[in-house]
């Protein structure tokens, strides 16, 4: 929370940042803060083939635990109006982006460029072809056609999920973080069901993960909390009243207690 705190606000280097709203996240920390919440379940972000039956029925149990901690359960809470929008595709700012961020580093670090990167052979080989890819793509920035085009529709996604959100009186939405148990570092081959991809960084909007459970008996599942922009003090409320009531995280036996 003190680092968050510390980091919150606007950033001259980055427009989206522009209007940020800073509160004292502290004052969030509400244990009772589920009490009257309307919290919407968003199954466009989890619901596929391939979601593990498991991580369903952990999820059903945190709606649950949602209600009796106070909180409206909305479902369906379907986000409507995104159907008919059509992703332009093609920014492909990745690599300006981290090569303008290598080069503003200066002396600090030893390479420039994804370019360099590649050519240091230092990185996972799991990412290899996607460091590849990147490099053989367009230098776009955002004053491209492509880019404006791609935060165009970032600006209408965000839209149909405010005006859904106001429509149902939410005050978050709630999905499993994965679809799937967590597979192995550099394993791309077993069910993924990363749902952290579309909502949040699409429309900029905040996002927050706490544990909610377990699957396989050891592996940890997370729930995660989806709100409007600037509504971090809302999520931590919610987040933070939720791990009060299950407690569901279990500090690793490795690592000591913080005092």
């Amino acid at each position: 929370m003190a680092v968050f705190q510390g980091v919150a606000g606007e950033d001259p280097d980055d427009a989206v940042t522009a209007g940020a709203r800073v509160e004292n996240y502290s004052l969030a920390l509400k244990r009772d803060g589920l009490k009257g919440a309307r919290i919407g379940v968003l199954r466009q972000a989890y619901e596929r083939d391939s979601v593990d039956p498991e991580v369903v029925r952990v999820f059903e149990a945190a709606l649950e635990d949602l209600r009796k901690a106070g909180a409206v359960i909305v479902d369906p809470a379907k986000v409507t109006g995104i159907e008919g929008l059509k992703r332009a595709g093609g920014c492909m700012g990745f690599k300006y982006d981290l090569n303008r961020f290598l080069a503003g580093l200066g002396e600090k670090v030893a390479v420039k460029s994804l370019a360099e990167v590649l050519k240091s052979r230092k990185y996972h080989p799991s990412v290899q072809v996607r460091l590849e890819s990147a490099e053989k793509a367009v230098l776009n920035g955002p004053e491209s056609a492509e880019c404006a085009a791609e935060m165009a529709y970032r600006k209408a996604f965000g839209a149909a999920v405010t005006s859904t959100m106001d429509a149902l009186k939410l005050d978050a939405y709630v999905y499993p973080t994965w679809s799937n148990p967590p597979r192995l570092i550099g394993d791309l081959n077993t069910a993924g069901g990363d749902n952290s991809q579309v909502f949040s960084p699409t429309t900029g909007f905040p996002s927050v993960q706490v544990p909610m459970g377990y699957t396989r008996g050891v592996l940890p599942a997370g729930l995660t909390f989806f709100g409007r922009a600037w509504s971090e003090s809302t999520l931590i409320r919610l987040g933070y009243a939720y791990e009060q009531t299950t407690r569901w995280r279990h500090a690793p036996a490795s690592t000591p207690p913080l005092r």
